[in-house]
């Protein structure tokens, strides 16, 4: 359970800055924040939620091209990053992810925002339409929808919590490019370098390790675990907002048939399949970039 906790004060990072809150079972709470002083206030932020195994850090790289502009917000989940391990492992699920960020924004004072989710980030932010759908601005939703094709999801579970212990991070990025090298053909050991840094941490005896608890599988492999969940109903909900589909043409996780089923339920929705990529696009695709900069500099005209 969460309940009200106090925040701690942002601290500078790299150029970003870091805030933390308290969740009632004693999990502290990071999100990382970009925010320069010429950002309108009436604009909307964006909650940027990242994939399964992952944290903020994989937005880092949108200070660049949108940190003038925007307000960028960037949690890690529970277990993620520089966020709390939490006691019960059975706490890593959808319900206790979303109470989390509901105390995340109320700690950050998001009163407005636009959320760019990525996999089950993507998943939490159509799942946050459930308490906070008059507060949304719009959606991109990245490399997946309210159906998840059942091989790219029995390829996720068989390997998060997957071990991985290396000695330096040339050997991390060589590892996880024999791992992941067919949803991106097209990196080269300096792509899978910035891979290797945002998703793994130095460990404590020195070596590479991942940057999640492993215990985060024991709840994703559990049958059912979010059976109450109607994503197709709260793909709907978004019906009136701005909302852009990021799909990677190589994806085994989010299928053209289920995007064009999305853009047949809501014909305003931007579609977009990114070449040459799988599950799940970075952001810094140039076609993905270019369609994120369109879609943002539309929110802002109309705000």
């Amino acid at each position: 359970m969460v309940s009200p906790a106090a925040s701690a004060p942002l601290t500078p990072a790299d150029g970003w800055q870091k805030g933390f809150a308290f969740t009632g079972d004693s999990v502290r709470l990071c999100w990382r924040e970009h925010h320069e002083p010429g950002v309108p206030a009436t604009r909307p932020a964006l909650l940027c939620l990242a994939g399964l195994t992952r944290n903020g850090a994989d937005f880092a790289h949108l200070a660049a091209t949108l940190g003038r502009n925007w307000r960028i917000i960037a949690p890690d989940l529970r277990g993620r990053g520089e966020s709390g391990w939490a006691r019960d492992p059975l706490t890593y699920v959808s319900l206790t992810y979303l109470r989390d960020l509901s105390l995340v924004m109320e700690a950050a004072g998001i009163t407005r925002f636009v959320v760019i989710g990525s996999s089950l980030g993507g998943l939490l932010g159509l799942r946050l339409t459930t308490a906070h759908r008059a507060q949304m601005d719009g959606m991109v939703l990245i490399d997946v929808g309210p159906t998840i094709e059942a091989q790219g999801q029995a390829r996720l579970r068989a390997n998060v919590g997957r071990g991985g212990n290396w000695p330096t991070w040339v050997h991390a990025a060589r590892d996880l490019a024999l791992r992941n090298g067919d949803f991106y053909p097209d990196w080269t050991l300096h792509d899978w370098l910035d891979f290797a840094k945002r998703l793994c941490r130095v460990g404590p005896q020195g070596r590479i390790v991942f940057d999640y608890d492993p215990r985060i599988a024991e709840a994703f492999r559990l049958p059912q675990v979010d059976a109450g969940a109607d994503d197709w109903a709260a793909f709907d909900s978004l019906a009136g907002l701005p909302v852009l589909s990021l799909r990677g043409e190589l994806s085994d996780v989010f299928t053209a048939a289920t995007q064009a089923e999305m853009q047949r339920r809501l014909p305003g929705m931007t579609s977009v399949t990114v070449p040459r990529v799988g599950h799940m696009p970075t952001l810094a695709e140039p076609v993905a970039a270019g369609a994120l900069a369109q879609f943002l500099d539309g929110i802002a005209n109309a705000s």
